[in-house]
């Protein structure tokens, strides 16, 4: 399957996002370290305002309209409504910028990247997933066609960190088990969670496959659940305390 726009419709799709993609408090904490003494940070493609700390000064740009009604009900700042490649901001506007889990929706992502650079005086943190590392999941068995669409909407590391410039560090960020935030390798050791599709919707790779088709991946699961197959291959994973796959942060300094 060719994916030609990776951007979702957040707006069609997106209206319980913020149910299931919430800020992961372990998470969140390599983020926090990241931003330093950043007093003054901008959150680009912000969403219902996942990982937005507490305690510096946000501005926040959002171009779906499902998603910044979300923000309003978690109690986060209004967002500007924009996008990455287009920021309304002068330059060296921001201590620190971020974008977290967004940079495959944007369809310039290159100029979108600059822009970040451009506004922003020290780091820029892009959190994003590793599309070399995508098949160290197990669900690359299961659902090898989701995996497919995310391979050709993720950048690479070296793209990432040529399009920021600078100096900039990849850190791989460990998933815990209880993780709240409901991306895809959340679910390493609760498998069961494929099978409710409220699930699936907050993981935008699902909305690029054909109904039938998940309802086929899925079954193949449900079926390997049932007969105790994906436990007697996988089932290591139900107790292992975190899980290091392609989940990572690049924090680019100029």
């Amino acid at each position: 399957m060719k994916v030609t726009d990776p951007a979702f419709n957040y707006d069609k799709y997106g209206q319980q996002y913020s149910g299931q993609r919430q800020t992961d408090p372990r998470i969140a904490a390599f983020i926090n370290k990241a931003l330093g003494t950043a007093k003054t940070v901008l959150n680009v493609g912000a969403g219902a305002g996942s990982y937005e700390p507490d305690d510096r000064y946000i501005v926040a740009v959002e171009p779906s309209i499902a998603m910044r009604a979300q923000r309003l009900t978690n109690a986060k700042v209004p967002a500007v409504i924009g996008k990455a490649d287009a920021l309304p901001f002068d330059d060296q506007s921001f201590d620190a910028s971020m974008a977290i889990v967004t940079v495959h929706h944007w369809p310039d992502m290159k100029k979108g990247l600059r822009e970040l650079r451009r506004v922003t005086r020290q780091q820029v943190l892009i959190m994003t997933f590793d599309p070399d590392a995508l098949d160290r999941f197990w669900n690359a068995v299961y659902f090898p066609e989701v995996i497919a669409v995310e391979k050709q909407r993720y950048p690479t590391m070296g793209f990432l960190q040529q399009a920021l410039g600078g100096r900039s560090v990849v850190e791989a960020i460990p998933i815990p088990l209880d993780c709240v935030d409901g991306f895809q390798e959340a679910y390493y050791g609760r498998p069961e969670a494929f099978l409710n599709k409220t699930v699936r919707n907050a993981q935008s790779a699902w909305g690029f496959i054909p109904e039938k088709e998940q309802e086929r991946m899925v079954k193949r699961l449900a079926d390997d659940l049932a007969s105790g197959e994906w436990d007697r291959r996988f089932g290591h994973f139900r107790t292992q305390e975190s899980f290091t796959c392609a989940l990572r942060l690049i924090v680019a300094r100029p």
